[in-house]
């Protein structure tokens, strides 16, 4: 369980970084801590990749259908402009992002921002996926979600491509993915 660090009325910034396979709560996790931030009466805002219209274009919304407003950007550096005068800012699918989502993270952070990002630490082919390896090894905490292998119950940690697509960014849900733990995982057939 995350444990949510006091500022004890310091500005400090820090980054979070929620990771794990496709259906391990990580947007429900992120939906989760930015609620407590508005019970707080902090300011915040939220962002994700406008190419990620799954559930809507407008909100944050995990499998379980909560949601949570959010801005839809399609570069990292909009966060920057975006995010004046905050305590807190959101970002899910941090994976769909480009490089500099990593320099925008640490800005925020030295400006005093606590920054919370969610995403998918590997792709289909269980290899590091986008930004993510970068984002791990700047952020102060990182919490690791683990889904349940559909084949055999187990914890899952990957994400198994069921549709033959060849493209590492396809965005699906259940018809597409499913999660796998690693020895199911490699008896499939999209390694």
């Amino acid at each position: 369980m995350f444990i949510e660090p006091s500022l004890k009325g310091e500005n400090r910034g820090w980054i979070e970084v929620i990771c794990g396979s496709m259906f391990s709560g990580k947007t429900e996790e992120l939906i989760r801590r930015l609620k407590r931030v508005e019970i707080a009466g902090l300011k915040a805002e939220i962002f994700k990749p406008s190419i990620d219209v799954r559930y809507s274009e407008q909100a944050v919304v995990s499998h379980d259908a909560n949601e949570i407003q959010s801005t839809p950007v399609s570069s990292s550096q909009n966060i920057l402009l975006l995010s004046q005068d905050v305590n807190v800012v959101g970002i899910d699918e941090a994976q769909f992002f480009d490089s500099e989502i990593v320099n925008v993270c640490e800005i925020l952070a030295r400006k005093g921002v606590r920054v919370i990002v969610a995403g998918l630490d590997m792709d289909y082919k269980g290899r590091p996926f986008g930004p993510m390896p970068q984002l791990l090894a700047v952020a102060d905490y990182i919490t690791k979600l683990h889904a349940i292998c559909v084949k055999c119950g187990n914890i899952a940690s990957m994400s198994y491509r069921k549709v033959s697509q060849d493209s590492q960014v396809l965005l699906g849900e259940k018809e597409t993915y499913e999660p796998r733990c690693r020895s199911c995982y490699y008896e499939g057939e999209n390694i």
